[in-house]
């Protein structure tokens, strides 16, 4: 059995979901876990604000070790751990699950000359705040760089006002800076994170509040 399917039905049959694998020098195997979630009106809904404790991670060590000796997989340490706030999202329900959280993404190919606005045609890095869009199949229509053959697909939206530094003021004369929205297909991302923003009072965050890159 291939490694990755040892690692996911292990991960899964414990009740938790697997974010990422990697091999690193040295023979580490690293394995990401995260708590299970599905959308509103499943069985389990676990969201954002809940997190992997110490005991998760060794309970799945335990268990993966078992499991590894017994297929023979090669490695020469375990590390099981919880994605952190940068968390990969790699699959559909991971996009669904963090929808209105402020996410960074990388496309494969630039935005092309084709986008409209004022957003560098050759930029491929964009943070913005990710909401989902559902249109018909065959519908081109809109303004946003969107997929036209896909019936769902996902934007981020983002200002490109300035940071406000603590304690600075900001004039009420200043006009805000206008939105922006970037439209997008899984297929179209070369990668995809939370973006790692620490906020004491939760991830959500208001549409504005944080810069884009650059």
């Amino acid at each position: 059995m291939a490694l990755k399917e040892i690692v996911e039905q292990t991960v899964a049959g414990l009740g938790y979901d697997l974010v990422e694998i990697e091999r690193s020098a040295g023979g580490l195997l690293r394995i990401t876990i995260d708590l299970p979630w599905t959308a509103p009106g499943g069985a389990v809904v676990a969201g954002p604000e809940q997190f992997v404790t110490v005991e998760d991670c060794e309970k799945v060590t335990r268990q993966l070790q078992f499991a590894l000796e017994v297929d023979g997989v090669e490695y020469k340490r375990l590390e099981v751990s919880s994605p952190g706030i940068d968390r990969p999202l790699r699959h559909e329900r991971d996009f669904e699950r963090f929808v209105g959280q402020v996410i960074d993404i990388t496309l494969k190919a630039p935005i092309g000359a084709a986008a409209v606005g004022q957003v560098n045609a050759t930029r491929k890095k964009f943070r913005g705040t990710l909401e989902r869009i559902k249109r018909p199949l065959g519908d081109e229509s809109g303004t946003d760089n969107l997929a036209p053959a896909e019936a769902e697909t996902w934007r981020i939206v983002w200002t490109d006002a300035p940071v406000v530094k603590p304690g600075q003021r900001i004039s009420k004369k200043r006009l805000p800076a206008p939105l922006r929205a970037l439209g997008f297909a899984l297929s179209e991302l070369r990668e995809a994170r939370l973006a790692p923003i620490i906020n004491f009072n939760g991830r959500g965050a208001k549409v504005g509040t944080e810069t884009n890159l650059d």
